[in-house]
């Protein structure tokens, strides 16, 4: 099965960036019909760390992991969060915006560092990539230029928010590509 871990965003936050991206060249082209690839805010959400193929007899032994990073991150309360500004990965078909993760990262960053610690020491797959945290807001590909989406996202702020809880989420990729939360942990 195919895994990630992830913090989603409260829908008021998901809402208020919905209605920032819907005045968005990006937003407009989606409405008169350009398949720009717009997320799914029912799958918004931040990734701390991607598994990618894990066995089935291996999930007791991811959740046992994911527990103890947790169990050695939590505060006396919850990261506070907020999501602004906007970047882009890749180029050409490969183009994806996003919009940044802001308030106490370094809590998510420590988060996502002991995720991967209790990963490696219990000998199961992840991803090595340095920690971005971000929410992708279209995978737009080739198809519509987001150099000035972008800029005009380094003026957003959204609502401050609580990251109460993080999730193992499974992903089944396709045309109907959807998400199932396999365990969720406290912060």
């Amino acid at each position: 099965m195919r895994l990630f871990v992830a913090i989603h965003p409260p829908p008021e936050a998901l809402a208020d960036l919905a209605a920032q991206v819907a005045r968005l060249r990006i937003g407009l082209a989606a409405t008169a019909g350009t398949n720009v690839r717009l997320a799914d805010p029912a799958n918004a959400h931040v990734t701390l760390a991607f598994l990618g193929e894990v066995e089935d007899d291996r999930l007791a032994a991811v959740e046992d992991a994911l527990g103890r990073a947790v169990g050695s991150c939590q505060g006396p309360e919850p990261p506070r969060l907020r999501l602004g500004r906007g970047g882009q990965f890749g180029r050409g078909r490969s183009t994806v915006l996003w919009v940044d993760v802001l308030g106490e990262v370094e809590r998510l960053r420590t988060l996502a560092e002991r995720i991967r610690d209790e990963l490696r020491a219990a000998g199961l797959p992840h991803d090595d990539r340095p920690f971005r945290p971000h929410l992708t807001i279209a995978r737009p590909g080739d198809r519509l230029d987001v150099e000035e989406d972008r800029i005009a996202l380094n003026g957003y702020l959204g609502p401050s928010w609580p990251a109460t809880e993080m999730a193992l989420v499974r992903s089944h990729l396709g045309p109907d590509r959807r998400y199932d939360h396999r365990a969720t942990w406290p912060l």
